[in-house]
């Protein structure tokens, strides 16, 4: 396989095969950690950050698209971490608490990494989305599916794992979107405390 300057933008920045994808990746999320505007991720400025020629990130990537879809897979996969270690929660808690839990690290998460969250969600023009992200998606939506399976009959599981996603993903989109006022959007521990709250009220109606 030839390396020359012309077919490889990578080996300017020491990059082996399989590294660079991994690094833009890395420079698109860390695009949005600093800025928070997915808007700001794209192919040119993530293949600066990783040192490498403009013409590079093709190689991996066949257009920005593309890098915001593995960006998201990223997401989805750390989203899917941070519903595991709540649903722990150090171990034999009660169902119920588990899945407040997942909710309060829900929030938290999109608290602590809204351009990220915003990305995962974001609406997308041009077909199907990637297979990778569809199957991190799916994977994280089933840590709150199968407990809320463990809490309800088969026959509304369905349903309520989609109600409890409902709720809990519009409480974050409310924080960080500044809905219920700056303090609490900052603070991941604040706002993460609030879901905990919210989704512990009794209903009032019905």
């Amino acid at each position: 396989m030839s390396t020359s300057k012309g077919e490889s933008g990578s080996s300017r920045g020491g990059y082996h095969h399989g590294e660079l994808r991994e690094a833009l990746v890395a420079a698109g999320l860390s695009i949005l950690e600093e800025g928070g505007d997915p808007s700001a991720l794209g192919l040119r400025e993530a293949a600066r950050r990783a040192g490498v020629s403009a013409m590079a990130p093709y190689r991996h990537f066949p257009d920005k698209e593309a890098l915001l879809a593995a960006v998201a897979t990223v997401g989805f996969e750390r989203l899917r971490a941070a519903l595991e270690q709540a649903d722990r929660g150090g171990g034999g808690q009660e169902a119920r608490e588990a899945l407040y839990a997942q909710g309060e690290a829900y929030v938290a998460f999109a608290c602590a990494q809204p351009g990220l969250f915003r990305l995962m969600f974001a609406a997308r023009s041009g077909g199907a989305r990637p297979q990778a992200l569809c199957e991190a998606s799916a994977a994280a939506y089933a840590v709150l599916s199968d407990r809320v399976a463990a809490l309800v009959p088969p026959t509304v599981a369905a349903e309520e794992a989609l109600r409890s996603w409902a709720l809990v993903h519009g409480i974050a989109s409310l924080v960080i979107d500044g809905m219920v006022g700056d303090a609490v959007r900052t603070d991941s521990k604040a706002a993460a405390a609030l879901a905990g709250r919210l989704l512990r009220l009794e209903p009032i109606l019905g």
